[in-house]
């Protein structure tokens, strides 16, 4: 972990380089939620984030952080949507060009969201993991920089900025309930809020047809599992071999928890029909943690990760 020693300084660097163009998302406690737990929890509303997902954060930090020479040759990534969509929202804005790799039957809703961020959009592979191995590939071979979803500690840092703005918002937080998919958000968050509250709880979230980091973290290396279809799309799918986020896992979260198709979608159902705002599968599942955690008396926050959710789905959950 001595390597990750500098990344709550690297967090701290990033938040000076993207407050002028990232918006500090609401974080407000959820009054219904802490009756129904005994608790004081706060939801963050980072499905309201350019693009509709935290994302922007990591995805823009990464390309402020090239050279000039470097934003030139253009970039490359690969995702099921919301980093795709980080990456050409952030491209765009800065003038570079862009193509993303996405697996077959990525959201439709987060592909057109791409598209219409100007960047190209190539389909590859049917899991994350084999698109984003082409496109680190198809990278080198074209002389372009490639931005990963997870695996690269200045996105993990602007992943991490989550994490200083819930010390801001919230003051104290006893713990914390992240969707977890290839760990960046859950890394830098964690390791921010742990540089100053080493006594915080962090919690992973992950559906369980699709659990690839809790299972990974629990046989100590990343493993290869065949994911099932889930309402969480934008959690789902393997992880890069060697990526570092496995480490900041096994070292700063101190639980997993696994959730149903059927938790998800009535945490999707009871959100939406409280407040009137569309949160996708991932965030649900960190809403549906919820249920399986002792959080009595403790002040709880919960990172609503993003807000992108094809109209079918949405159809299908509201039923």
């Amino acid at each position: 972990m001595r390597e990750f020693e500098s990344l709550p300084q690297a967090i701290l660097a990033a938040r000076d380089r993207l407050l002028p163009h990232i918006r500090v998302t609401a974080c407000e406690a959820n009054s219904y939620l802490s009756q129904h737990h005994s608790a004081d929890v706060w939801l963050k509303s980072e499905h309201l984030q350019h693009t509709g997902s935290f994302k922007a954060r990591g995805a823009l930090h990464k390309l402020l952080c090239l050279s000039p020479s470097e934003r030139q040759t253009g970039v490359v990534t690969a995702s099921s949507g919301n980093h795709g969509a980080g990456v050409a929202w952030a491209s765009q804005a800065l003038g570079v060009q862009a193509i993303v790799f996405v697996p077959e039957g990525a959201s439709s809703a987060k592909v057109d969201i791409i598209k219409g961020y100007g960047a190209d959009v190539q389909t590859f592979g049917t899991d994350g993991v084999e698109s984003e191995i082409h496109a680190r590939q198809y990278a080198a071979d074209h002389g372009s920089v490639y931005v990963s979803p997870y695996n690269d500690i200045d996105v993990v840092a602007g992943q991490g900025t989550v994490g200083i703005e819930l010390v801001e918002q919230m003051g104290s937080v006893d713990a914390v309930i992240v969707a977890v998919g290839g760990g960046g958000l859950i890394g830098g968050t964690a390791a921010y809020l742990k540089s100053l509250m080493p006594n915080v709880r962090v919690i992973g979230a992950q559906p369980e047809k699709s659990p690839v980091m809790a299972l990974s973290v629990r046989a100590g290396r990343i493993i290869e599992f065949a994911s099932e279809p889930t309402l969480s799309d934008g959690s789902a799918g393997g992880i890069e071999p060697g990526a570092i986020t496995l480490d900041l896992c096994r070292t700063l979260v101190d639980d997993w928890v696994l959730t149903s198709e059927e938790e998800i979608a009535a945490a999707m159902r009871a959100f939406i029909t409280e407040r009137d705002q569309v949160i996708e599968g991932s965030a649900a599942v960190a809403l549906a943690t919820l249920a399986h955690i002792d959080a009595r008396g403790q002040r709880v926050a919960v990172v609503l990760c993003g807000g992108n959710v094809s109209q079918e789905t949405l159809r299908k959950v509201m039923q």
